[in-house]
């Protein structure tokens, strides 16, 4: 099961490990990381499960759909790797990625 590092504002590491598949927000949510809280469940309608995914892993995944690209217009201090996580699967070969978490 690969491990996700995801990392508070103030440095803070969360290490994370998860099944393939497993959406991001969802293992940040079982694990209790603070600032993703996934209010939507991962509908991808609320953006309370906003990160930014460290450039060098950007590329493994798909780009944002529509419904993505709408709901990152509403966060707060969006960049380019923003993404929400719960449109996020977790793949074999993610072992090791981090994910930093906005201010909030």
């Amino acid at each position: 099961m690969p491990t996700i590092i995801f990392i508070e504002p103030n440095g803070t590491e969360h290490s994370v490990t998860a099944e393939v598949g497993t959406r991001l927000m969802l293992a940040a949510v079982d694990n209790m990381v603070p600032a993703i809280t996934g209010d939507c469940g991962g509908s991808c309608a609320c953006g309370t499960c906003h990160g930014y995914v460290d450039e060098a892993w950007l590329n493994l995944f798909p780009l944002p759909m529509a419904d993505e690209l709408s709901m990152l217009d509403g966060v707060v201090d969006r960049q380019a790797n923003s993404r929400l996580t719960c449109q996020l699967a977790i793949r074999e070969d993610m072992d090791g990625m981090i994910i930093r978490l906005p201010v909030t």
